[in-house]
């Protein structure tokens, strides 16, 4: 119990963090917030909810009308995976931002990815489990995607719905996932945790030296708790004011597979691979693109390979195109909440070239021209030939930093031993 404490006490209180780190720093926290209220209020909502063709949709209702603040559950369930969203999706762009991928931290980024895939996984599921119009036509589309894999694809698809149309059996399944998904996802949140904790966090200038570390309890605690109040009083205020902005009005509609809602889309989240996905002709080609655009964030490390830690305050150009990036990624959720007609179309597929371009010609040919570019700052600077001179300076600094202080320390320790004879001798 000690022991246990004791880590308790080193990862949450005397956690090393940099002193430097700002407040996109907190959305790690709050994206792990954000998931314990998933599954605090998704326990209480399994109680009432039957996952039954004939019945799903009318328990819904029995929780909306005659559970007792069934109502404020249901919608803090609904506006918390908004939210969650949010959360996971400015963590993976301060991320990408800063390089919180790069060496010695792979581990912990593709904790993090897998967490993101899983957590899409369970959030597609979920939206299917109201019974609504789109939550039916939703899962139809997505799941007929699967067709398009060779040879196998209508197989899986049949093995997916259990049988040869959306039934009973593929509620069932989906409850069943959506129940349990959320729990292995705590658990690789927990090893994603102590990978970060054990290596330590990344900051705003990319700085190395570990002397300039701070004890996380009370300073980033506090910090953490400011933020936690900003996010519960925006939960709130949608759970209150409005609770069904980010939802669509046709799933207050029973699902009836005989009438096709006029323009199917899925949850805004899923918006900007939804626009990828539609930007294809093909079905397969469409698919691939989609799965891929999730999938390229695994790629990153490797695409993205430097000897220096440059800071994104002294990379210009980079900060350019990654803002219009953003930009991107963003107009692709518009376009994807849009008709399937031109322009959107047109649009669409020119939003989805970048949106790879960025990833796969753009960061590889921007870190090693600003690479070359500080290599040959740095030669003029120091006069000294080689590529590896400002690694070896900020080695050599920390180097003497450490130096110095372990020579404080030692005659401290001498001094303190001179005291101890003394007294002692004085005492005789």
């Amino acid at each position: 119990m000690k022991k246990f404490l004791l880590r308790i006490k080193n990862h949450i209180i005397s956690y090393p963090t940099p002193g430097n780190i700002n407040t996109l720093w907190n959305f790690g926290f709050l994206s792990g917030i954000c998931l314990a209220i998933q599954i605090l209020t998704g326990i209480f909502l399994t109680m009432h909810y039957t996952p039954h063709v004939d019945s799903a949709f009318d328990s819904v209702e029995h929780i909306m009308r005659d559970v007792e603040y069934g109502w404020y559950l249901r919608y803090a369930h609904a506006n918390g995976a908004s939210l969650f969203f949010i959360c996971l999706y400015v963590h993976i762009g301060r991320g990408l931002y800063f390089k919180s991928y790069d060496f010695p931290r792979y581990a912990i980024w593709f904790t993090g990815v897998i967490i993101f895939l899983l957590t899409m996984l369970t959030a597609f599921v979920g939206y299917v489990l109201p019974w609504g119009q789109m939550s039916y036509w939703g899962a139809t589309v997505i799941t007929n995607l699967v067709s398009a894999v060779p040879i196998v694809g209508q197989d899986i698809v049949t093995w997916l719905w259990g049988g040869f149309s959306i039934n009973n059996a593929t509620l069932n399944r989906f409850f069943a996932i959506h129940f349990f998904m959320p729990f292995i996802i705590l658990g690789i949140v927990l090893v994603h945790l102590v990978l970060l904790h054990d290596i330590g966090s990344t900051n705003p200038s990319s700085n190395t030296n570990y002397l300039e570390n701070i004890k996380f309890y009370p300073y980033f605690f506090l910090k953490d708790l400011t933020s936690l109040l900003v996010l519960l009083f925006i939960l709130s205020f949608l759970i209150h004011f409005k609770p069904n902005m980010l939802g669509h009005p046709d799933n207050y509609i029973k699902a009836n597979p005989l009438v096709t809602p006029m323009h199917i889309v899925p949850e805004w989240y899923f918006l900007p691979f939804y626009a990828i996905l539609r930007s294809v002709p093909s079905k397969l080609g469409g698919v691939f693109l989609m799965v891929f655009a999730i999938l390229i964030l695994f790629l990153i490390p490797f695409l993205s390979s430097t000897l220096f830690k440059i800071p994104p305050r002294m990379r210009p150009v980079f900060r350019k195109f990654f803002w219009i990036f953003i930009c991107n990624f963003l107009l692709l959720g518009w376009v994807g909440g849009q008709p399937v007609e031109d322009p959107y179309i047109t649009l669409g597929q020119n939003l989805t070239f970048f949106y790879f371009f960025y990833f796969l010609i753009l960061i590889p040919f921007l870190e090693k021209w600003e690479t070359f570019m500080l290599k040959v700052s740095l030669r003029e600077r120091y006069t000294i030939k080689g590529p590896f001179i400002a690694i070896n300076k900020e080695q050599d600094n920390i180097l003497l930093l450490k130096e110095e202080i372990n020579a404080k320390l030692i005659k401290q320790k001498k001094q303190k031993k001179m005291i101890k004879k003394q007294s002692f001798l004085r005492r005789r």
